[in-house]
This record gives C-alpha cells, structure tokens and sequence, in this order.
C-alpha cells in the first residue's frame, strides 16, 4: 500500500463548537513522511504541529487536544479522523483559529473537502504498527480493549447511564466503509449536560445545527437520524480520529465499550508505549545513559525554549537567542543580543569589551545547525560543526549591539553532509562571515 495526499489545496469555514470562533480550515498537499501537521496561521511565526499523543492536552472534556510549546489545537478528531479514514498519510492542515469548524458535527464535510482536493498515492509505502500483543484501559463501567488484527476493525458498544440508547456496531475500517458508514455521524449530547458545559466554556458555537441532542427517550435534531444507530457510529468516528495520534497507521482490533475522549487518549498512549518498547534495539535499551531527545521543527520562528531543544549547547555557551525568520529549508536569520553581562568580556578585554571573533563564529555555526535540521527533516538529529573556510572579521562587536546572523545551505550531500554561508551583522553592517561545514548524525549516534 502506497502513501497518499491530496492534488490540490482545498478550504471550508465554518464556527468551531467550544469557541465559537469563525475559521478557514485549508487542507494543502504534503510530500511522503510528513504525516498529518497543522498550522496555525494566526500565531506569530505560523507555527506547524505534528498531533502525537505525547502533545496531549489535559483537557479532553468532549473534544480531543494537543499542545506544542505554545501552540494549542483542540476539537481536532473530527479532521483527523476524516483523513485517516480516507488513507491520506501527508497532509498540511492550515487554520486561523485553534480549532477547526463542527459544521454539521460530523466528519462528512470534512471528507468531501478530501474527495475536492482529490487523492493521489505517492511514491513511498505506508508503514503501519501492527499490535503484537493486546492493549487494555479501563474507567468504571467503561472499557477499551486493542488486540492482534491484520487490519483496523472496531467493536463498538454506546450507552448512557440510563441504558435507554444503547447501540453496538462492529466493521472494519477502509475509506469506503468510513465514507459512507461512519462520516456522517454527527456528535450528539444528553439535554441534562448542556447547562454545565456550558459553565465550562465548552460548546458556545453550538447548536443543532452541529449536534443532535439527547432528551429523555426524544432526538433533537433539525434533520431525521442519519443511521438507526448514529451515535455509536460517531463513537467510532471519534476513535479513528483519537488513535490516529499515534502518528502512522495502526493495525488492530479495538473492542469499546462506552469510550470517551480521555479513555481513547489512554489506549492510544498505550500502544505506542508498546511501539516505542518494539521498536527499540537491545544495545539501546543496556545503554549506560539514553541518547539526546532531539525534536523535528517547523516553524519559521524559534524561542529559546525552542532552540535549547534543538541544540545540545547550554549555558554559557548558547550564542543564539531567537530565530527570527525561516526562508524555506534554506535560509534562516538568528539574532544574538550581546550585553555587558556576558562572562567573556571579563577577560576580552578589560576596559575594552570586544566580542571574540571565534564566539561570532561559534554563533553562525549553531544558527546553521539548527538550519541543517530543518533542510534533512532533522528529528532525532544533531548537526556537529566540521570546519570553517574564508573567515573574515571587518568590526568589532561590543556590548549593546544585536549581532543579526544570517545563514544559507549552500551545498549538501544526502542528508549527511552539508555546507552553509553566514553573515554576522550589526545595524545593517556586515561584521564578520564565514563558510562552513557540518555533518549531520542520529542522537544515537553522538558521545
């Protein structure tokens, strides 16, 4: 089985349920292995977030969400579940709000945006996890059980507490069986929660144009049930949607009863608890300390708190304070604020502060690094510093200055070896450059 993505950019706007907010969802074509990423276009910087189940978020009161450094995305089972059910692997999923639109509170919109944008397989195989050994979670009356199965199929029982609209399905999970059986299963609510989620900030945008509403043995809905049996339907929905955090395609049987958000969440960090213990090498596990934790980055500006999770470098050797913009995978523009404060200017030199040329140098390196990064798709990576060619200082740098840093991929072999320009300069004048060359390694692989 091949991976696939769309042929063409496709957008929809709609009111997210919990925020009410109004927003654009533009779904746009993704190369092989970039998996399912969402960007936020109304944050500084548009700042990309892979859904992984190690971004959880603590609250998954009806709605599943995540957080990346500062970036929050919530009520996003409804897309995900929609593009794993249709087998899309490589998607950018653009928006300008935290949270998609529920539209009609289904996945069905959502899945004609897919079938708009058509289709299109792609040149690399798709990797799936296949359980080996069963996964189970459970919650009171609630239960989520994940065994062995050469492909998706779920087992699913709904019920409220009262029993009155209990329903129970089992199919397995292909995008024809999804587009026409579970996709256009709305969310639904019991009329008695409304009042208390609503205290909770939760459902402001919604209505029953988005959601049918449970009341005694009565349906709400402003159209007929789409299926005798819609809500277990959608339970399911919500479940595909959920496990996709897992972050590739899973092979398993799932047997529910009465899920929810948060228990998918625990099932979903279950299994890849088990991929993570299968996926690791037995000279990894006897290793005396674990290999550097080192994570992919897509956004156009970086923090410190961002670039001290790229770079192995720590104080007082962290020469970059913040990534100010990302042109591509190619260029990229650092900036250094240089202070009186700095412990080099005891010595260098007393009376006459200066900049020590090989510090300048230093920071275009690790401005490069992170570049280097970014230009192979970098996680798990470290970028080591090789040589320096042409290196020329024309001004002296003191206290007070910004040193702007801009650096340039300028030649690369593979994904292993790579040259790069730079250019320190302050108030617009070029201080001191260089040419320069890396290597780049598996964290595995450093000292």
């Amino acid at each position: 089985m091949k991976q696939r993505t769309i042929l063409r950019e496709a957008s929809i706007s709609g009111t997210a349920l919990h925020t009410a907010a109004e927003v654009t969802l533009t779904l746009k074509p993704a190369p092989v292995n970039t998996g399912i990423v969402f960007k936020r276009k109304d944050i500084f910087g548009k700042p990309e977030v892979k859904p992984h189940i190690e971004m959880i978020s603590a609250d998954l009161v009806r709605n599943t969400g995540i957080t990346s450094g500062h970036t929050k995305l919530h009520t996003i089972e409804h897309v995900l579940a929609a593009l794993t059910g249709m087998g899309i692997d490589n998607c950018i999923v653009e928006m300008d709000a935290a949270e998609p639109p529920i539209l009609d509170g289904s996945a069905k919109f959502f899945v004609n945006l897919i079938q708009q944008a058509e289709p299109v397989e792609q040149d690399a195989d798709r990797v799936y996890f296949e359980l080996k050994e069963p996964v189970s979670v459970t919650e009171g009356n609630r239960s989520l059980i994940a065994l062995p199965y050469d492909g998706l199929k779920i087992t699913c029982t709904s019920a409220d507490d009262r029993g009155i609209h209990t329903q129970h399905l089992s199919l397995d999970i292909d995008p024809d069986t999804f587009q026409a059986g579970i996709a256009p299963a709305r969310t639904f609510t019991i009329y008695e929660d409304i009042e208390e989620l609503l205290k909770l900030g939760k459902i402001q945008g919604g209505s029953l144009d988005s959601a049918i509403v449970i009341k005694g043995d009565k349906i709400l809905s402003k159209e007929p049930l789409r299926f005798s049996d819609e809500f277990v339907r959608h339970k399911i929905l919500d479940i595909i949607g959920d496990i996709s955090l897992l972050g590739m395609p899973l092979k398993a049987h799932i047997i529910a009863v009465r899920p929810g958000h948060a228990l998918n969440a625990k099932l979903t960090e279950k299994i890849y608890k088990q991929k993570v213990s299968l996926d690791a090498k037995p000279e990894q596990k006897e290793a005396k300390k674990p290999a550097a934790k080192v994570k992919m980055f897509t956004e156009s500006v970086l923090d410190t708190r961002r670039i001290l999770e790229l770079l192995p470098h720590r104080y007082p050797f962290v020469l970059i304070d913040r990534v100010v913009e990302t042109r591509g995978g190619d260029e990229l523009t650092a900036i250094k604020n240089v202070t009186i404060n700095e412990g080099f200017f005891q010595g260098h030199f007393p009376g006459n502060p200066v900049m020590p040329g090989v510090l300048q140098l230093e920071a275009m390196a690790q401005a490069a690094g992170i570049l280097m990064l970014r230009h192979v798709n970098g996680e798990d990576k470290l970028a080591f510093f090789m040589s320096a060619d042409k290196v020329k200082f024309r001004r002296a740098v003191k206290p007070g200055d910004q040193l702007q840093i801009d650096v340039k991929i300028t030649k690369s072999r593979g994904d292993k070896i790579a040259c790069a320009s730079g250019v320190c300069k302050v108030d617009g004048k070029i201080v001191s450059s260089a040419d320069l060359m890396f290597t780049i390694l598996d964290a595995s692989e450093t000292p």
